[in-house]
């Protein structure tokens, strides 16, 4: 026989203004469960979990508490204020007889000494010291919003470890996947007001939810059909029997009206392909870079190469300097020492942790089109701002709302609209996943999977980084030589090289020179000698050449995309439609093959300067 339950929610409404938020939800905790709350960004999570906690109340339903238990509940934006330090923060969520000692442990684990004033913690300390607290307490239930926000890779294993071994029940609501598989035994699905129980964990849930989605819509076309038939059958069918009639009339206004009042699904976010411009094909070569704070090396002796098509995923614990790092490889930051050079016709995207080129005055729409136009350009097309905002689950209401107003996930697909609506070659993607919800981390991740262009990725997200990288640059602070090290492949790869070198300081991967072009450039004025590039005379005058043709034929190609691109042309003037197709279609060939040329005359110096 199961325990009865610790904390019920039962049958809870709550509206505000419009589509009600909640209708008829439940919740159901019993000793030492694991479950995941799971739904779309404004589906009514985190208000169903601040329901369970007792910090807010519905419009109507039960919520029964067994006497005596204990509940802590993590908000996403924790308030220390009151409190003279951290430590304070913390100690404050005990009752007599918990251990202050465990507090000032978990603490250490989360990267905070305790003594800081709560007036200075960025955001995410903020985050990490109100886990502290919860966990400190170590109460019957664990009510936990996204409690894997702005903690690192090592803290999040850490985490995961805790919770496993800990009696208390907890309820999760988090974007990271491989957490949730790990950690939960049952989920909760809340969709259109309402919820839904499978006894399964996460890494079962999503082919069940896509099985009772489609059982749905089959049901709705049979109830579609019925009332085609039953519609027909009132204009066409024998008038007699006329009671028996009437009944099959109420019958039919009660078919309709269940029709039509049925809440659909909400849509999944649909983005076009992004367009792509052509870039050369190396796109970022960095040598012995060097970037120093406060006499701390942030990174030492960093070389890469970035080709086209590569997707580079950066990790490592917070404060380890991968922002620093992604600013050098753009040219935002000069090392200072070493080299980061840019190839040609690179066209860059960025997609801030911290969502700062969103203003908080901005209204949605300016924030899509710059405040100028009813139109965004996205993808090669020009769509009106309305049906853009509706690929990303936008209202059209909410057009005029201030990004100030609107929630981190609302936000989060903000940003990402805004990254597609401009023709790029390279995304810089700064922990794109937080706060996103599981359908749109699907999409980017089906974005960045089908992008023509570069990718380089910051994420603690372990599956997202498994699904799109190609390789991972990883920091390890007791490395000998650089101490951020290339691997092949995505996350778990990293680890399995890591592992089979019985060490953290595995040795690198093989680097890109033996097919990776270096940086497209003039060289110096001055007559070059032959005999020390190791190129003949001819080779060498090529070689010079080259950059300056490469420039002219990327124009001409930019040239003609524009001429293409012109509103009409191709059914007024069929001819020079086809002409400047085919002119394109030479000019690209040439310049592919001036890039394939230089990168072989570029290699073949390099080897024997090398040499």
């Amino acid at each position: 026989m199961s325990a009865p339950p610790l904390l019920l929610l039962h049958d809870q409404e709550l509206t505000f203004g419009g589509t009600p938020l909640l209708e008829g939800a439940e919740l159901s905790i019993a000793p030492g469960e694991r479950l995941c709350l799971v739904g779309r960004n404004g589906s009514g999570k985190s208000t169903l979990l601040k329901i369970a906690a007792g910090l807010i109340e519905s419009d109507s339903g039960r919520r029964f508490l067994q006497p005596g238990t204990t509940v802590r509940y993590l908000p996403q934006e924790p308030d220390l204020s009151g409190h003279d330090s951290v430590l304070d923060y913390v100690l404050s969520g005990l009752t007599d007889g918990d251990d202050a000692h465990g507090a000032r442990r978990l603490l250490k684990h989360l990267g905070l000494s305790g003594d800081e004033p709560p007036a200075q913690l960025s955001g995410g300390e903020a985050r990490r010291a109100a886990l502290a607290r919860v966990l400190a307490a170590a109460p019957d239930i664990a009510l936990l919003d996204e409690p894997t926000n702005h903690l690192d890779l090592p803290a999040i294993e850490w985490l995961e470890g805790e919770l496993a071994v800990m009696r208390t029940a907890f309820v999760l609501i988090s974007h990271d996947r491989r957490f949730l598989e790990r950690l939960t035994r049952a989920t909760v699905w809340l969709d259109r007001g309402t919820t839904r129980r499978v006894e399964r964990g996460f890494a079962g849930f999503e082919a069940w939810r896509d099985e009772t989605l489609e059982a749905e819509e089959r049901d709705a076309h049979k109830v579609a059909r019925k009332i085609v038939r039953e519609e027909h059958w009132l204009r066409y069918g024998v008038t007699a029997r006329r009671k028996r009639n009437q009944r099959r009339l109420a019958a039919l206004h009660s078919l309709r009206e269940q029709h039509r009042t049925r809440r659909r699904a909400q849509g999944r976010v649909q983005a076009g392909e992004p367009e792509v411009t052509g870039s050369g094909k190396l796109v970022i070569e960095a040598k012995g870079v060097h970037k120093a704070w406060d006499d701390k090396q942030v990174v030492r002796d960093v070389s890469l190469r970035l080709l086209r098509g590569d997707r580079l995923g950066l990790v490592g614990p917070n404060g380890s300097g991968k922002t620093t790092l992604v600013n050098l490889l753009t040219g935002a930051l000069q090392p200072d020492q070493g080299t980061v050079k840019i190839g040609a016709r690179v066209d860059m995207v960025t997609l801030d942790q911290k969502r700062e080129a969103l203003r908080p005055e901005w209204t949605v729409q300016d924030a899509l089109t710059g405040g100028k136009s009813d139109y965004v350009e996205a993808g090669g097309q020009r769509k009106h701002i309305m049906s853009y905002m509706k690929d990303f689950l936008f209202l059209p209401e909410q057009a005029r709302t201030p990004v100030g107003a609107l929630s981190g996930g609302e936000r989060g697909r903000l940003m990402l609209a805004r990254a597609l609506a401009h023709p790029s070659n390279l995304l810089v993607l700064d922990e794109p996943t937080n706060d996103l919800d599981l359908e749109t981390l699907d999409l980017l991740q089906e974005l960045i999977a089908d992008y023509a262009g570069t990718v380089l990725l910051v994420s603690h997200d372990r599956d997202f980084l498994d699904r799109v990288a190609t390789s991972i640059l990883a920091f390890d602070a007791t490395a000998s030589a650089s101490n951020w090290i290339e691997y092949a492949g995505g996350y778990s790869d990293m680890l399995a090289q890591r592992k089979g070198a019985g060490s953290t300081a595995a040795a690198p991967t093989k680097p890109k020179t033996d097919t990776a072009k270096p940086t497209r450039g003039r060289k110096p004025a001055g007559k070059s000698v032959p005999g020390k590039s190791g190129l003949s005379y001819t080779e060498q005058h090529r070689l010079d050449a080259l950059p300056g043709e490469i420039e002219r034929l990327g124009a001409e190609a930019a040239k003609l995309n524009t001429t293409l691109a012109t509103p009409g042309l191709f059914t007024k003037d069929r001819t020079a439609f086809d002409a400047a197709t085919q002119e394109l279609t030479r000019v690209q060939a040439a310049l592919d093959a001036a890039d394939e040329e230089w990168l072989a005359l570029e290699l073949k110096r390099e080897a024997a300067e090398e040499a």
